[in-house]
């Protein structure tokens, strides 16, 4: 994680040196600051402002509205040593929403109190208080209802298995149910790994039920739920786990590109919401075709060198012409495979050729993890 923090106190900063350092022991990427005013006078122990500024943090220089604002855009998690109420009115002016602030945590000056302040759920906020807190003896201090009551939490389960939430209004419902006592309906395209929860009955209909598959897909189940049960509702959690490898001749168009694309999406019984990302090789950076067609639906283009594609390990549709103009024989299976992370996927669609364009599909193995909520006793 990237990872940023700002001291009020001297004895704050020590405080946040000490963390930051078992922090970066841990791989983890951090940028430390301290209030200048927590060195202008003797409080502390400082005598002279810098004088003794722990290793690795720097005197701040800016505002710290400017700095939280710029920590908010760049990094994942913000640690706040000192009272909260300064981190609350730091932060207000730049939330967003819970999808897209970063986990905000707060630590008083003595590490008694870890405090899990913002986007404790999809931001991480609580996992990455309890680990400070941990790492510093604090008491780590979790507030969220599903985690206080030990109940599971669709948005911390959609988060830990990498799944987007289509509406955020029906996970707010879906937690409220939960909290009222209800159970939901579980139903999965996916293979499960370890007991379903105890608040999820798998395959029964309920008020609130919790889907998870691909974009685009489950429209049986949906169409029958709403025959068999007026008012039921389901909170579904996609997986976007297809990746489009291409190759194409120079100056190819947009359209041509789209057409073979969609024809091996429909093949593989997917949506283009399904799609995450376009792979190719690095020399085709600058390919207009492809990058207007990733740009149109809002792909991530990844780019892979000659060599690159070669260590992909499988059997490819491989042509000679192709390796001697290029320097690897199959560009637009191995980019798929590459992208996805090929120890966890596979081609769900091989090669296609059409009007001077390559395409292949690969799909990664999704096995979903149960998560039992916190605290849980």
């Amino acid at each position: 994680m990237r990872l940023a923090g700002i001291a009020f106190t001297y004895r704050g900063a020590r405080l946040l040196a000490e963390l930051f350092a078992k922090l970066k022991a841990e791989g983890e990427e951090t940028e430390g600051a301290v209030l200048s005013a927590a060195f202008k006078d003797r409080e502390g122990g400082c005598e002279k402002k810098g004088e003794t500024l722990p290793k690795d943090l720097f005197l701040l220089s800016e505002s710290l509205g400017s700095w939280t604002e710029r920590q908010f855009r760049e990094k994942d998690g913000i640690f706040f040593i000192g009272a909260a109420g300064i981190a609350v009115r730091a932060c207000a002016p730049f939330l967003k929403d819970k999808t897209k602030d970063p986990a905000v945590s707060v630590i008083d000056e003595r590490g008694t109190f870890a405090i899990s302040l913002l986007s404790g759920h999809l931001g991480g906020a609580n996992e990455l208080t309890k680990r400070a807190a941990a790492l510093i003896g604090a008491l780590p201090v979790i507030t969220t209802a599903t985690d206080r009551n030990g109940l599971f939490s669709p948005d911390v389960f959609a988060q830990k298995n990498g799944l987007e939430i289509e509406d955020m209004s029906l996970a707010k419902e879906a937690a409220a149910a939960l909290l009222r006592g209800e159970k939901l309906g579980f139903f999965c395209q996916f293979p499960v790994n370890g007991p379903v929860n105890p608040e999820l009955q798998p395959g029964i209909l309920h008020r609130m039920n919790l889907w998870i598959g691909a974009p685009g897909t489950g429209q049986e189940l949906f169409s029958k739920a709403a025959a068999e049960r007026t008012g039921c509702r389901f909170l579904k959690l996609s997986a976007r786990d297809a990746v489009l490898g291409i190759g194409c001749r120079k100056g190819t168009g947009k359209a041509e590109i789209e057409a073979l694309a969609c024809g091996i999406l429909s093949e593989a019984g997917l949506g283009i919401e399904s799609v995450r990302a376009v792979a190719t090789i690095d020399l085709k950076k600058e390919e207009k075709g492809i990058l207007d067609f990733a740009e149109a639906y809002g792909l991530e283009t990844i780019f892979f060198t000659a060599e690159e594609l070669e260590q992909v390990p499988g059997s490819f549709s491989e042509s000679e012409f192709v390796k001697q103009v290029t320097g690897t024989g199959s560009v637009c299976e191995r980019a798929a495979m590459a992208a996805s992370g090929w120890e966890r996927s596979a081609l769900a669609v091989r090669k296609k050729t059409a009007r001077g364009v390559t395409a292949a599909l690969a799909v990664r193995k999704r096995v979903i993890q149960m998560e039992w909520g916190q605290d849980r006793q």
